[in-house]
């Protein structure tokens, strides 16, 4: 059955926008219309242009809404100096604020490839942005020798994929509570980047990324 919405322009425009974000990550924004979206949200299909131009724009609009939603939250709370307290800030935040929003995340990774070229770019450049935030911290926490990360872009993307999975199997009621989940995935974070000194006398890891790239060519030739 339709959903029922008011009259006001920008309560249509929110009721499109959700009616949207869950019809994209039940079927797939491929397999949505806009025709589903206006029998999702009860209006006629011809209303819909009055508030989007296209379904393009509505996919463009969810993933640059969620960024930005993102970045201003994580910029709400002050960010401790000391780089493994960061480093804990960004996890717990990044976990509590993805946690509750599954169709969000799955459409801004899976449809990324449904973007049209100028839309993806703008959707890179804020989740660049939001890389950078932990990929300062990462360099902070190596230059003061308390972290290990010899390429802090990858570090930072391999650790955001690690903290966005867990929408995929998190559910509320189930064996572990959200606190529960934070609290492992910020230890297991802090964990695979802290830099240990080398057992038996063996030499510490180089953390410069111009050596990596030289051994990783040595070991290629």
């Amino acid at each position: 059955m339709a959903r029922r919405i008011g009259s006001s322009g920008a309560q249509t425009a929110d009721s499109l926008a959700k009616a949207a974000l869950r019809l994209f990550a039940r079927h797939g924004y491929a397999a949505v219309s806009m025709r589903m979206i206006a029998r999702e949200v009860g209006v006629q299909p011809g209303a819909l242009y009055n508030h989007v131009g296209s379904k393009q724009d509505l996919l463009r609009d969810l993933m640059i809404g969620h960024m930005t939603e993102a970045m201003k939250a994580f910029r709400a709370q002050p960010l401790p100096e000391d780089p493994a307290a960061a480093l804990e800030a960004f996890t717990r935040f990044h976990v509590r604020f993805h946690i509750d929003r599954a169709d969000a995340v799955f459409i801004s990774y899976m449809e990324l490839r449904s973007l049209e070229p100028e839309n993806f770019r703008a959707v890179e450049r804020l989740r660049q942005e939001y890389e950078g935030i932990l990929r300062g911290i990462l360099e902070r926490g190596a230059r003061a020798g308390v972290m290990h990360a010899p390429d802090p872009p990858v570090a930072a993307r391999a650790i955001i994929s690690m903290l966005t999975g867990v929408t995929h199997w998190f559910r509320e009621g189930g064996r572990l509570t959200a606190r529960q989940i934070e609290d492992i995935y910020t230890d297991m974070v802090a964990r695979s980047v802290s830099a240990r000194p080398a057992a038996d006398g063996a030499s510490a890891p180089d953390d410069t990324p111009k050596d990596t790239e030289r051994t990783a060519c040595s070991t290629q030739a």
